[in-house]
């Protein structure tokens, strides 16, 4: 689908008067993400790990919650981590039992079998821990939409610590502490953390309160920021806006993976042959979170856990080979599904929202599928798993369909749901109620989205020609990492740039190999990476309006400037 093309409106003379030391074109990539005064732009350039965070004692409960966990600890008693089976999960459920073993709690870990069990506490398994004796469950990226499960734990003598940062549901649990920044009266101000970012700013209050609970400080001065590895990692594999405080929580994390003291990362980042003195967000987002998101994709993420806590060379590696080769093996799974659920769409048409529905489809794998559609097709897509006593359903989104809030409005045909905006899960009981729910959402998505909705839009930062790109300029954009959600790559457009010559690269000659001039006689080299079919389409003398990020080319010890194409046209 062809896209439209969107160029950022440009910044202002005042504002460039304002800060002359700054490139005006750096200025407006600051300006594009909403950063305009010099404290913001201090912030975002060069982040400070001690002030760019905000007190975890803002969260309203915290007081609350970390008192019942030093209470446990001195009275010896049982404390469940009730955790989630996905990277952000996993962390998240890693960072707070180190550090509650650190202190010497006495902990037991629970995550959720996804295929058996689905997302968040289940009443089974809120009796288990009851009838084990347990006092207090701390919750991690999951617990806020829980109400009845957490009344029988609370009405069960157990003290429920909620740490999530889903959605506020139309009813929240009576817990004994919430720490979740959507809850409307949370007064927290960064509003964009995952569940491993909460979950570590109830350990930075741990960290903070020992002097306070305990006779002995038991962790050490900095002990926390060994954790910021995991803290990363949860980050950018659950997609969260990488700005403010995930910004700050990110930058430094991956400062510690590089050096991470985790054994089970090392052996990880060794099996998957990952150059770790290089690590950034891609190198997290694509070798490193889908490994970790293949244990509970393709079985237990009890793997995934254990690959992360255990103290054993010797495990690690056995675990690191299983994941790797889960991974592969989910690789293949999600695109047989991913032919299965478009044969079962056929044209998509006019249709403004696209759901499947599919029997023996994985429940850990029906997102990733939810996803690679919603990209192809611009739409909200729901993949639904037939489990014949039930229908396990996740749904990705586009920005102008809240997908979350379109659950909220068919709620009584879900047993349970959860998510984001964009992002969500959800289970129904019977085919009965899958039918009217799907006419529902059905019914929501045509009347809330237009035609244009429905187009792709490519967001470009600015037009520049291109002897503005330089190795000062790679130098400058270098300071905006790490990228992510809501701080993308900057992507710039020329117009009527001139092809010099032009070829295909790659095994099948799928990408574009171009060398291109733009107002002078300088040559630029440019690769399109699946963009071989209009090697036919173009020839040398043609000139194209061309879309591209500034990257480098690295080969024998040498490095240059190039640009990769993210899309082109012919220019008119």
């Amino acid at each position: 689908m062809e896209k439209k093309w969107l160029v950022k409106p440009g910044i202002s003379a005042q504002l460039i008067g304002k800060f002359p030391e700054i490139n005006p074109l750096v200025l407006q990539l600051l300006s594009d993400r909403d950063i305009k005064t010099q404290k913001e732009i201090d912030q975002f350039l060069t982040p400070d790990y001690g002030e760019d965070q905000h007190d975890p004692f803002l969260f309203s409960d915290m007081e609350k919650a970390v008192k019942r966990i030093f209470e446990a600890i001195e009275k010896k008693q049982k404390i469940v981590i009730y955790g989630d089976y996905d990277a952000d999960g996993v962390t998240a459920t890693v960072v707070l039992y180190k550090t509650l073993d650190e202190l010497g709690a006495k902990i037991d870990v629970y995550i959720p079998y996804r295929e058996t069990e689905g997302y968040g506490l289940n009443i089974e398994a809120a009796k288990e821990i009851i009838k084990a004796d347990n006092k207090l469950v701390i919750t991690v990226d999951c617990g806020i939409s829980n109400v009845e499960e957490v009344k029988i734990l609370q009405d069960g003598g157990v003290d429920v610590v909620i740490t999530d940062h889903h959605h506020e549901p139309p009813e929240t649990p009576k817990a004994h502490a919430v720490i979740n920044h959507q809850i409307e009266t949370e007064k927290y101000p960064f509003k964009s953390l995952s569940g491993v970012g909460v979950a570590f700013k109830l350990v930075q209050a741990i960290v903070i309160s020992q002097k306070k609970y305990l006779k002995n400080e038991k962790l050490n001065e900095g002990f926390e920021k060994w954790l910021l590895d995991l803290v990363s990692i949860g980050t950018v594999t659950d997609v969260v806006p990488l700005l403010g405080e995930n910004r700050t929580l990110v930058k430094y994390g991956l400062v510690v993976l590089k050096k991470t003291q985790n054994i089970g990362l090392k052996k990880l980042v060794e099996v998957s042959k990952v150059q770790i003195n290089d690590a950034d967000t891609y190198t997290i987002g694509f070798q490193i979170g889908p490994r970790i998101n293949a244990a509970g994709r393709m079985d237990h993420a009890s793997t995934a856990y254990e690959l992360l806590t255990t103290k054993s060379s010797k495990e690690a590696e056995k675990i690191a080979l299983e994941l790797n080769q889960k991974n592969q093996e989910r690789q293949k799974m999600t695109l047989k599904i991913l032919e299965e659920a478009k044969n079962i769409i056929g044209a998509v048409g006019e249709q403004k929202i696209i759901i499947a529905v599919g029997k023996g489809w994985p429940t850990g794998l029906v997102g990733l599928v939810a996803g690679r559609l919603s990209d192809q097709y611009n739409r909200p897509v729901l993949i639904i798993a037939d489990h014949t006593d039930e229908f396990v359903g996740s749904g990705r989104s586009i920005e102008q369909f809240n997908i979350i809030e379109a659950l909220d409005q068919c709620k009584k045909y879900l047993e349970r749901y959860g998510g984001h905006k964009q992002a969500c899960g959800f289970t129904i009981a019977n085919k009965k109620n899958l039918d009217e729910f799907i006419k529902e959402i059905t019914k929501l998505a045509t009347k809330q989205l237009t035609k244009k909705d429905l187009q792709p839009v490519l967001s470009i930062d600015m037009e520049v020609d291109l002897e503005d790109i330089s190795w000062d300029l790679y130098n400058e954009l270098a300071k905006f990492e790490p990228f992510g959600e809501g701080n993308p790559k900057p992507i710039f457009l020329a117009r009527k740039v001139n092809i010099v010559d032009v070829g295909t690269v790659g095994k099948n000659g799928n990408h574009l190999k171009a060398m291109v001039s733009h107002n002078s006689n300088n040559l630029r080299k440019t690769i399109g990476f699946s963009f071989g079919d209009w090697c036919d389409k173009l020839k040398a003398g043609d000139k194209i309006d061309m879309v591209f990020e500034v990257d480098k080319n690295v080969w024998n010890h040498s490095q240059e400037l190039q640009l990769k194409i993210i899309d082109l046209k012919l220019s008119k």
